[in-house]
């Protein structure tokens, strides 16, 4: 959030910030989802967490990204186009990955990829293709839990695990039908 606040000029107070989380979450694990409007005032709202199969059934959205647009990115209220896939997805699917303008994969409507290739290495898309820089995402390669590397339908289907993810769900197992 002061990332994305410091490029859009917005005015931030991390200290502020995490007092409202604190308040919120109590001693109990919870989701919570925090806006930053353009004046710096922060709303916090609850919502609930539907339930996930243990493994997600991944399909490819027909919509490609700009890899060049800033605002993939950030975390915004800006999401039409992930929204929309999100709740119109196909029958029998629960995630869609979008590719951008070049074919690259770059990420999921609400997840980051995590691919684990043939020789064990486990990558994920660098932000050059156009995709959020999940915590969860930021995270791992901080950890040294995987490496940037540009992805393509190829690589998904030679896979030898593929896993979404975010902070709110963790990893979860994947396959592409």
């Amino acid at each position: 959030m002061a990332r994305s606040a410091a490029a859009f000029g917005i005015p931030f107070d991390p200290a502020q910030a995490r007092h409202v989380l604190a308040e919120a979450a109590g001693d109990r694990p919870r989701r919570c989802r925090l806006a930053l409007d353009a004046g710096g005032q922060l709303e916090l709202t609850a919502p609930p967490l539907g339930s996930s199969p243990a493994e997600w059934r991944l399909g490819i959205a027909e919509t490609r990204l700009d890899a060049a647009d800033v605002w993939l990115q950030h975390k915004t209220t800006r999401r039409i186009l992930y929204d929309a896939a999100r709740a119109n997805l196909p029958g029998g699917m629960d995630e869609l990955l979008f590719l951008n303008q070049r074919g690259e994969v770059c990420e999921g409507t609400i997840t980051n990829l995590f691919v684990t290739r043939a020789d064990g290495q486990v990558v994920t898309p660098p932000l050059t293709c156009g995709l959020l820089p999940g915590i969860l995402r930021q995270v791992m390669l901080e950890r040294g839990e995987c490496r940037e590397a540009v992805l393509g339908l190829q690589d998904l289907q030679a896979a030898r695990a593929i896993r979404m993810g975010n902070s709110l769900r963790g990893l979860i197992p994947a396959r592409l039908i």
